[in-house]
């Protein structure tokens, strides 16, 4: 399977300021996060998978940008503990791996006077140091529970290694009827989760979700519609709102 997916984000326009004018009314930018990505997955056998994703990655202004290169990279292994189930399901993968970012553009520049002995004015670039992507291990697990034809109970386990962050553990349930109707909800824990002092996100913990598949004919082809909850410590929870066609 070849999959193209695009991720972009806007934060709306912000005001431009200065020391001379801290209040702005000197026009506004627009900061833009452009995330592209290329992915194949193959069947190596009827119980292992595997994938993997190259993505391009910009953040940009209008006067400064920063673009790079990552990679995602994931494997499956499908079991059960009889032939006529494969309820047991393990997974592993690898995310943002790839090249240091640099900040460059005519933002880090500006006009200005040499500090020694010149009255002159000339440009004056400001140097920026390199940063690495937030690479990450997933390790997940999940069993599916089946107490009639048209319905699936899964229960799911997570860890999450990250580099510059704590790392996280996670439980879900999920609840499908007919594979139609999908509605799911989760936990996700990590260090200091609870302590405002001390905690590096935002999240508070609690999320859920709905999905709803919906034929397009007889072919098999499918249209997915997908939402998300992430609860907050500020404003009301993240949102997501999704679309999927299965052709």
């Amino acid at each position: 399977m070849l999959a193209l997916g695009i991720m972009a984000m806007s934060f709306g326009d912000i005001q431009i300021t200065t020391n001379d004018l801290p209040e702005g009314g000197i026009g506004n930018f627009k900061p833009q996060f452009l995330n592209i990505g290329l992915s194949y997955a193959k069947s190596f056998s009827n119980s292992i998978y595997g994938g993997i994703t190259i993505r391009i990655i910009s953040e940009s202004s209008s006067d400064v940008k920063a673009q790079g290169v990552a990679f995602d990279a994931g494997i499956q292994y499908v079991t059960g503990f009889n032939e006529a189930k494969d309820n047991l399901k393990f997974g592993i993968s690898l995310k943002n791996v790839g090249t240091p970012m640099k900040y460059s553009g005519d933002g880090l520049s500006f006009r200005g006077n040499p500090p020694v002995g010149n009255s002159y004015q000339q440009t004056i670039e400001s140097r920026t140091e390199k940063f690495e992507l937030p690479s990450l291990v997933n390790i997940g697990a999940s069993y599916d529970f089946k107490p009639a034809d048209l319905h699936r109970i899964t229960a799911v386990a997570s860890f999450t290694s990250n580099s510059f962050t704590y790392d996280q553990f996670g439980l879900g349930l999920e609840y499908s009827f007919k594979e139609m109707f999908s509605l799911r909800g989760g936990y996700l824990m990590e260090k200091d989760m609870n302590n405002n002092d001390n905690r590096l996100t935002a999240l508070t913990g609690l999320n859920g979700g709905i999905s709803i598949d919906l034929p397009l004919g007889k072919g098999g082809k499918k249209v997915g519609i997908d939402y998300s909850y992430r609860s907050t410590e500020f404003f009301d929870g993240s949102h997501g709102l999704g679309v999927r066609l299965m052709l």
